[in-house]
């Protein structure tokens, strides 16, 4: 193992020291081998800082242009695609799914409206017939099953966090309507213009500038989801689907289909395989916090936007068994349970291990925190401590 002296690089405005102290705390005393903070304010970037390694090992330094896989906040990335058509208006967020896409009018679906697909409201956060080890990686599978498959609840009803199969029904949406798959309209139609490098689905010449994903290593809550260890054949209904949801399709035994793998990075997974970096993201949500738009470039309406922010979806989950809340694809900021800074109207998405982008419109404000030590992904105390320090510097 190669070892150094921790050395932050980047840019962080005076009146940010706090965020780049309780950075530099992360890797001293939260335990970060590589990451990256970056937030803008009116589309200008205040703090852009990165540090640490790219590997378990620490021989491979993060570099500015450095990628990892960013998880779930890729479910914002689909949601933001499938807005922007809305936009357009190509989509309508209360016609039937089917009207898109025909086949998914089997199993009792014929009128799920779009809205729902966004909303973690379908009910459709697994497939029950057993599938191939690896599948997740397979479009055309996925979505095919996922068109054929009953709801796990009456859609409209409730909702439950959709961990994997989000981003194929809103890509397929996506898909029916532009004729490209999410990932290439994502990266024609908002990330190029951007100038930010958030990709679903790239090739080799990225790899060695990404980082890979270092398994987490602390205790979690032995509550969390005790529903994994059961034995399925004693669950039934939404339990059972929520036990699928995380073990149906199961990775390949040999690995080949796991995360840091070429296969993995090679896949449109868009509810779990975006990679990019946190300045990125922060330019992302940043514009979503300057009314959709920065530097000339249109993400969304600010109609679209404040429609897409308001609660859609709120109370137990049924997945993941505890309080949620979402507007049209984003998780909103819930005081005292999992607040995004202080300000009501903030929105943005989580990502397994301690990865976050936000926006908050009330300060115009873009936010992006990126790790590849895997942490809590529920109230993981380096994207707690770096939010605090931000609003305490405002």
């Amino acid at each position: 193992m190669t070892t150094t002296a921790l050395e932050i690089h980047g840019h962080c405005d005076e009146r940010f020291a706090a965020v780049r102290a309780e950075f530099e705390r992360n890797f001293a005393e939260r335990g970060d081998v590589g990451a990256a903070v970056a937030i803008t304010i009116d589309g200008e970037s205040v703090v852009d800082l990165w540090a640490g390694w790219l590997d378990e090992d620490r021989t491979r330094p993060w570099e500015r242009d450095a990628l990892l896989n960013i998880y779930s906040v890729g479910k914002a990335m689909t949601a933001i695609s499938v807005l922007r058509l809305v936009d357009e208006g190509k989509v309508d967020l209360d016609a039937p799914v089917a009207t898109y896409w025909p086949e998914f009018a089997q199993a009792g679906k014929a009128d799920l409206p779009v809205r729902y697909l966004l909303t973690h409201q379908a009910g459709l956060v697994a497939v029950q017939k057993p599938l191939p080890p690896g599948s997740f990686l397979d479009w055309d599978l996925m979505t095919s099953e996922l068109a054929a498959q009953t709801p796990w609840w009456a859609p409209g009803t409730g909702h439950g966090y959709h961990t994997n199969t989000y981003g194929h029904l809103g890509g397929e949406i996506v898909r029916r309507v532009t004729g490209r798959s999410l990932g290439t309209y994502f990266r024609e139609e908002i990330a190029e213009p951007l100038g930010v490098e958030l990709l679903i689905g790239f090739g080799p010449e990225y790899d060695h500038r990404t980082a890979d994903i270092i398994p987490y290593r602390g205790e979690q809550d032995a509550s969390r989801r005790p529903w994994l260890d059961a034995d399925p054949a004693t669950l039934e209904g939404v339990q059972l689907g929520r036990y699928l949801a995380y073990r149906n399709p199961p990775a390949k035994e040999d690995g080949s289909t796991g995360v840091n793998t070429r296969a993995w990075r090679a896949a449109e997974y868009p509810s779990t395989n975006p990679h990019g970096n946190a300045r990125g993201i922060a330019r992302l949500f940043g514009a979503l916090a300057c009314d959709g738009e920065v530097d000339g470039v249109r993400v969304l309406s600010p109609e679209t936007i404040e429609r897409a922010s308001v609660i859609e979806a709120d109370g137990e989950d049924l997945v993941l068994g505890r309080p949620t809340r979402f507007g049209l694809g984003f998780q909103l900021t819930m005081p005292g349970i999992r607040p995004l800074g202080p300000n009501l109207r903030s929105f943005g998405h989580y990502g397994a291990g301690g990865m976050l982008g936000f926006a908050d419109p009330d300060e115009r404000l873009g936010f992006g925190f990126v790790c590849n030590q895997s942490g809590r992904s529920w109230r993981d105390p380096r994207n707690i401590t770096l939010i605090d320090a931000v609003y305490e510097s405002l």
